[in-house]
C-alpha cells in the first residue's frame, strides 16, 4: 500500500542528474505498480489519470491506454450504488488530496467500463512535491465478496436475533402462565385450608365441646368415686388440650384474624407470637400511613393471604435457619395515590451463601418471590454468612385500594 509519494526536487541536481534519477525512479515506480495485486492509479489536481497499473485496468474492465488522461471520477465514479447521479465535488477523494490529506472510504461502489458496478474499497493518499499537493495516488480493492459475506452474516445475524426474541416471548408467555397457573393452585389451595378450616371448627369444635360437657356431668354425679372422678379430670385435661391443639391447626390453616381483623392486624398478630414463641431480642414497628385499608375483593383478599403467607415464610426461615439471638421487624405501609407495602425483617444469624439463595431447590424461597412476582411485588434478600440476613418484601397495593 503506497501512502504518500514524496518526488525528488528536480532543482537540487543537474539536468542530467535529474533525469537519470527520473528514469530510475519512473522504472522502480512501474516495477512496483505492476507487482501488487491491488488496483493503483494515480490523478493529478484536475482528477485526471497519471498512470494506472494493470491490476486496476483489469478491474475497472479498460485498457490502460483508455484510462491515462480520463477524470477517473467520471469514468468510475460517477453513480451512487442506487443509481442516483455522484457529483465531483461530493467526491470523498477529490476533497481530501486537494486539501493534503489521506482518505479511506469502503462503503461505495465503482463502475467498470461495461456499466456494471462492484463494491469497492479505496484509499486516496496526496503526491507532495517540494511540500506542494500534485496529485494523489488511489488503491482500490475490489470487495464484492466480502459484502456479500457481510451481508449474509448481517442476515444470519438478523435470523438468530429473531429467533432469540421469538424464544424470548414464548418462554416469557409460558413464565406468565406458570406463574398464572401457580397463583391459581394457590388460591385453590388457600380455599381449601379454609373449607377445612371451617369444617374442623365445626365439626371437630363441637364435638369436643359437647364431650367436654359430658365429661364435665358425669364428674359431677360420681363424687362417691374418687378413681372415676380423678379420672373425669384427666379426661377434661386431654379434652382442653386437644381444643388448643384444634385451635393451632385451624390458625395455621386460616387466621381467622385475617378475615375480622385485615392484614395490618394479622400481620402485627404474627409477629408478635413470633417473638413470644422464639423469645429473641426484638425490635418491631409497625406504621400504616393513615386512610390506607387493606385492599378488598377478590383480588385483594388473594393479595392479602399471599403478603401474609410471605411473612410467615419470612419468619419460618429466621426460626429454622437463621440460630439468631435478635430479629427487627418493620412494617410500613405508605400513601395515596399508589400505596405500597415494604416488610422487613433482619436477623442477625449465621446468614447464608447466596449460591444457596439462588437454588433452584431452594423452596422456600423460591415460593415467595413467586407470591410476590405475580402482583407485581419484588423480593430482595441480603445475606453474608456469619452476618446475618435481611429480607425486604416490597408490594403495591392493588389498584383501587
Amino acid at each position: 500500500m503506497l501512502s504518500e509519494l514524496n518526488l525528488p526536487s528536480r532543482a537540487s541536481a543537474t539536468p542530467a542528474r535529474a533525469s537519470q534519477v527520473s528514469a530510475a525512479w519512473s522504472e522502480r515506480l512501474q516495477l512496483l505498480l505492476e507487482s501488487t495485486g491491488e488496483g493503483i492509479f494515480g490523478i493529478d489536481l484536475a482528477g485526471r489519470c497519471t498512470f494506472v497499473n494493470r491490476a486496476a485496468a483489469e478491474m475497472l474492465g479498460y485498457r490502460t491506454e483508455q484510462v491515462h488522461g480520463r477524470n477517473m471520477h467520471e469514468l468510475i465514479h460517477h453513480t451512487h450504488a442506487d443509481g442516483r447521479h455522484y457529483p465531483e465535488c461530493d467526491c470523498p477523494i477529490f476533497n481530501a488530496f486537494r486539501r493534503g490529506l489521506p482518505c479511506r472510504i469502503d462503503s461505495e461502489v465503482l463502475w467498470r467500463g461495461d456499466g456494471s458496478s462492484f463494491s469497492a474499497e479505496y484509499s486516496s493518499h496526496p503526491i507532495l512535491e517540494n511540500g506542494e499537493v500534485q496529485g494523489a495516488v488511489v488503491t482500490i480493492v475490489d470487495i464484492t465478496e466480502r459484502k456479500r459475506a457481510e451481508a449474509q452474516l448481517a442476515q444470519a445475524r438478523e435470523q438468530l436475533e429473531k429467533r432469540v426474541e421469538e424464544r424470548t416471548h414464548e418462554l416469557t408467555q409460558a413464565l406468565g402462565q406458570l406463574r398464572e397457573l401457580s397463583a391459581y393452585l394457590e388460591t385453590v389451595r388457600e380455599e381449601e385450608r379454609t373449607r377445612i378450616a371451617r369444617e374442623i371448627h365445626d365439626e371437630l369444635g363441637s364435638l369436643l365441646v359437647a364431650l367436654k360437657m359430658d365429661v364435665n356431668w358425669l364428674e359431677k354425679r360420681i363424687d362417691d368415686k374418687p378413681p372415676l372422678q380423678a379420672k373425669c379430670l384427666g379426661m377434661g385435661r386431654l379434652i382442653d388440650r386437644a381444643v388448643d391443639n384444634l385451635g393451632r391447626i385451624i390458625t395455621d390453616l386460616r387466621p381467622s384474624i385475617l378475615d375480622h381483623q385485615g392484614l395490618w392486624a394479622a400481620l402485627e398478630w404474627q409477629a408478635q407470637e413470633f417473638i413470644e414463641t422464639t423469645e429473641l431480642r426484638h425490635e418491631l414497628s409497625v406504621h400504616v400511613h393513615a386512610g390506607v385499608e387493606p385492599p378488598a375483593g377478590p383480588q385483594g383478599e388473594r393479595w392479602a393471604i399471599a403478603v401474609f403467607r410471605i411473612f410467615q415464610e419470612m419468619l419460618s426461615n429466621v426460626a429454622r435457619h437463621a440460630r439468631a439471638g435478635s430479629v427487627r421487624i418493620h412494617l410500613y405501609v405508605d400513601g395515596p395515590p399508589q400505596p405500597v407495602l415494604h416488610l422487613e425483617v433482619r436477623d442477625d444469624g449465621v446468614g447464608a451463601e447466596r449460591a444457596a439463595l439462588d437454588d433452584p431447590r431452594s423452596y422456600g424461597v423460591m415460593g415467595m418471590r413467586e407470591r410476590a412476582g405475580h402482583f407485581g411485588g419484588t423480593l430482595f434478600i441480603d445475606s453474608t454468612p456469619g452476618h446475618g440476613t435481611i429480607v425486604c418484601l416490597t408490594m403495591p397495593l392493588p389498584e383501587g385500594t
